[in-house]
């Protein structure tokens, strides 16, 4: 692998994440009393100084980038986002004590809205914006946006880097270099739809704001400590449930569906239609569960919160309006069940992802027919795609992984001393990169009081589920093959 080009790469990220940390030190200049803009526009410096030295000094040349060498870009840009990101919350210090500021990086860039705060709102608007602006760009991808700045085949080598193959494959519009756009288009326009929405329910511009952010990047950050329920405001609540919902679905059938007028790609997407009949399913079990057992007076009431905690968790959002720790166990395993497939690939959801879900059964499926049949002719299709025997085997194998580490960080938790329901929610949370689970690091609680050790491995599991794990495996295999 040529480094010099990594690194050259490197340095436009770097630029990116300062470009964010000015425009949140800006915010902060312009609000009267807010004391973050000066670790924000220093932070900004730093990370700036960081990312202009390698494009000074380092030629890029024609080198067309290799497979290996956009891999490494992609976890390495990740991992100095995060870690230059801590910066701001370092220096503003109060509740950021070293491992808790890189915490609260990680959680924000890759969406996963888990926090080691117990006051959010103690915090300036300037640093509650940089908060949830790492959450923002960590949603479409760090790579997908500074990789538009690039030449078309760096582009197409970055993109199939950071995403995934499965993604990719469910996009019926071509190349993906075209998805990476399109993402963005999509993203972009959901933001602000969502933020204007938002402001027509009665939030302020500034919660507006960052909370249309938070819902399309499926974080969960929010700028109150009692999360969406401060509100109390129904109509912001459907806003937000729409929001989440469309932010768990493929961008690329949402950008064919609505912004070039197709709807026929949405309809016809299989993934899709069992994506919304699982959260539709969920939400009345759930809702039947509540009213059974006496937690709702009413059908209206038990829904609402139904279907806004069923979405946020399936989306792996992780916003509250209930603490859903005192719910009855059916409805917290629905809730764990959806934390564990959660929304489409493609999306700005985490977990195993509703596709991989579907071409593991079928496969599990076609296996069985060809054991009692074996001369049966058959194959899986999905979306009206054949998917070859190696698509069937990565979808299983991913999956396989995903469960491993799930099984190794929960056992780790409860070795550490956690209870059996926290430390095995807390891990299914952090790589599904849903934020709360339940017991200890329940919807109204948080990791304030995790260990030192157990912050720092959530932080790992964090980043392996935001990467979708194989890409930081052929790291690690290049590095050892170096």
């Amino acid at each position: 692998m040529k480094w010099t080009v990594i690194t050259w790469f490197i340095g436009i990220s770097l630029l990116l994440v300062a470009a964010l940390m000015t425009v949140s030190g800006i915010i902060a200049l312009c609000i009267p009393g807010d004391e973050s803009w000066a670790p924000l526009l220093f932070s900004a410096t730093i990370t700036g100084s960081a990312g202009v030295f390698p494009l000074i000094f380092v030629r890029k040349g024609q080198h067309r980038l290799s497979f290996r060498e956009g891999n490494c870009i992609v976890v390495l840009a990740w991992i100095l986002a995060c870690i230059f990101g801590m910066i701001p919350f370092l220096l503003y210090g109060g509740e950021f004590t070293p491992v808790n500021a890189l915490f609260e990086s990680i959680s924000g860039f890759t969406t996963t809205g888990a926090s080691i705060l117990n006051d959010i709102e103690a915090l300036p608007k300037g640093l509650l914006f940089w908060r949830i602006s790492t959450a923002w760009v960590g949603g479409i991808g760090i790579v997908t946006l500074f990789s538009m700045l690039t030449g078309r085949a760096d582009k197409s080598t970055l993109s199939k880097a950071e995403i995934s193959s499965i993604a990719r494959e469910s996009f019926a519009g071509g190349r993906s270099v075209s998805f990476a756009n399109r993402m963005l288009i999509t993203y972009l326009a959901l933001t602000v739809v969502s933020f204007l929405s938002l402001k027509l329910t009665g939030l302020g511009w500034f919660d507006a704001a960052t909370h249309a952010m938070s819902a399309c990047s499926t974080c969960g950050f929010s700028t109150r400590n009692a999360s969406v329920a401060f509100f109390d405001n129904p109509a912001a609540e459907f806003v937000m449930t729409l929001t989440m919902l469309a932010a768990g679905i493929h961008f690329g059938i949402l950008f064919l569906a609505i912004l070039r007028g197709k709807p026929e790609y949405f309809w016809k997407s299989e993934t899709i239609k069992v994506f919304l009949a699982l959260v539709g399913l969920a939400i009345l079990v759930v809702t039947a569960d509540l009213l059974i057992n006496g937690h709702y007076p009413s059908f209206g009431s038990a829904l609402r919160d139904a279907s806004f905690q069923v979405a946020s968790i399936s989306t792996t959002t992780g916003f509250a309006t209930q603490d859903t720790t005192l719910w009855p166990p059916l409805s917290m395993s629905v809730l764990i069940i959806c934390s564990l497939i959660c929304g489409c690939s493609g999306s700005t959801s985490g977990g195993i992802k509703v596709d991989r879900a579907i071409v593991a059964i079928k496969g599990l499926q076609r296996k069985v027919k060809l054991t009692v049949s074996p001369n049966a002719v058959t194959s899986v299709r999905v979306d009206g795609k054949t998917k070859s025997v190696e698509q069937v085997s990565d979808a299983f194998g991913y999956i396989f992984c995903y469960l491993l580490i799930v099984v190794a960080f929960a056992t780790l938790n409860n070795a550490m001393g956690l209870d059996f329901t926290t430390g095995v929610t807390a891990s299914v949370a952090c790589i599904g990169n849903v934020g709360p689970g339940f017991g200890d690091v329940g919807s109204m609680c948080n990791y304030a009081t995790f260990p030192p050790l157990l912050k720092i491995s959530s932080m790992l599991e964090m980043m392996i589920g935001r990467l979708e794990i194989f890409p930081v495996l052929y790291l690690v295999r290049s590095i050892r093959r170096k």
